[in-house]
């Protein structure tokens, strides 16, 4: 019988102490992954809809074949799996800056990890995303300055919620102008916030890209019977 409760791993990183541990949920019987940053939620498996739709959202945009997607954030890898289902893609780079997470994957301690991790597609970058749009060399280093179809970002809990106070200058027109530089013609900007939409931000996206819509994701909460919801923004 598995434990009530496992910590799977543990470290003390720049950015403070990071976890993952295993829970038997003892209402919904079932085993709960989840990760923390201190004190701070980072992600469940309880709810991932919002995270897989980033991806699905996201791709429907992008018109063509061969396609190089950026992940920016690993967490459970809920958004990267989904990445690679579809088969239009010719390449997928996550980009996660905690090599302790990139760590549980490559160890297989999160379910699904091996999906990830065994696809030639993948390539795991142990890096600052918000450092790399600022840089001209681009996302992949095997690919100096290369430009991709799609930017999909899951690191802070809303543009105005950020993990580090060094993540907010990216939620302004001249951050988004920085990322908009990696994306070819056509190129799609997805980002995924804990929030209902912001027409603050709605603002800072028009000022860089000529379309840009926040769709709502509803799911159901298990834990409150009821119903939650996230958003995922999309520029191009």
């Amino acid at each position: 019988m598995s434990a009530r409760f496992e910590e799977l791993a543990w470290a003390d990183t720049p950015m403070g102490v990071i976890s993952l541990r295993r829970r038997l949920d003892p209402m919904l019987k079932i085993q709960v992954y989840e990760a923390k940053l201190g004190e701070e939620f980072l992600m469940s498996s309880l709810f991932t809809v919002g995270e897989t739709e980033l991806a699905h959202l996201a791709l429907a945009q992008v018109e063509g074949e061969d396609l190089d997607v950026i992940v920016g954030g690993l967490g459970l890898g809920y958004t990267a799996r989904a990445v690679l289902t579809d088969q239009r893609v010719r390449s997928l780079t996550v980009v996660e800056a905690l090599a302790e997470v990139i760590d549980w994957h490559q160890r297989g301690l999160i379910p699904g990890a091996d999906e990830l991790t065994a696809d030639p597609r993948t390539h795991l970058v142990h890096g600052d995303f918000f450092a790399l749009v600022d840089s001209d060399g681009g996302f992949d280093p095997r690919t100096p300055g290369g430009r991709v179809d799609a930017i999909l970002l899951d690191i802070d809990h809303t543009p105005r919620h950020v993990l580090h106070p060094r993540h907010a200058p990216f939620y302004t027109p001249d951050g988004i102008r920085r990322l908009a530089r990696h994306l070819r013609p056509g190129g799609v900007f997805a980002l995924w916030s804990d929030d209902p939409p912001d027409d603050a931000f709605l603002g800072v996206l028009a000022e860089v890209f000529r379309q840009a819509d926040a769709h709502v994701v509803t799911f159901a909460n298990p834990l409150t019977r009821g119903e939650s919801a996230n958003t995922v923004y999309l520029a191009r």
